[in-house]
């Protein structure tokens, strides 16, 4: 079986913007369940970005998928949050370059005059804190999509 392709999926790559906490809503859940080795984070001082290549879950696919009798998709995408002053994490290891890290939730945590912080939540209560001058987040497909390995939705117990 061939991978699937964005004609597959009637869809084009996700390239989108977030400088409202409304529009990282849109964006949070989009990365809900993606995964990512340690080893694909990195905080660029010099030019102030935090970015992240994810493989993320097609979740604005998975009704087509289902709909279709065919397999659920990842696709690599960039997260980039723009304008960063300082990054800290929690519950995790930098120094285990075998870890894969699971991202459940994006959210923006707004401190004086705009600036803020956007803070990545992750399974087994690990945390990426970016500090920012502004809410300033991008989220771009960089390939195209591929089956899932697993073959299966993310699921959440109750």
């Amino acid at each position: 079986m061939a991978d699937a392709t964005f004609e597959d999926g009637d869809a084009r790559p996700l390239n989108l913007g977030a400088e409202s906490p409304d529009d990282l809503a849109v964006i949070a859940a989009l990365v809900q369940d993606s995964v990512f080795p340690i080893t694909e984070m990195a905080w660029n001082r010099r030019r102030r970005r935090l970015a992240v290549l994810l493989n993320r879950f097609r979740w604005e696919d998975r009704e087509a998928a289902e709909r279709r009798g065919r397999g659920y998709e990842r696709v690599r995408s960039l997260l980039t949050v723009e304008d960063v002053t300082s990054v800290a994490s929690q519950g995790i290891d930098r120094n285990e370059k075998d870890v894969v890290l699971s991202l459940l939730d994006l959210t923006w945590e707004p401190g004086a005059d705009g600036t803020g912080a956007v803070v990545l939540t992750l399974a087994g209560d690990g945390a990426i804190r970016a500090a920012a001058e502004c809410l300033n987040v991008r989220l771009q497909d960089v390939t195209r999509p591929y089956l899932a390995p697993s073959r299966r939705a993310p699921r959440h117990p109750d």
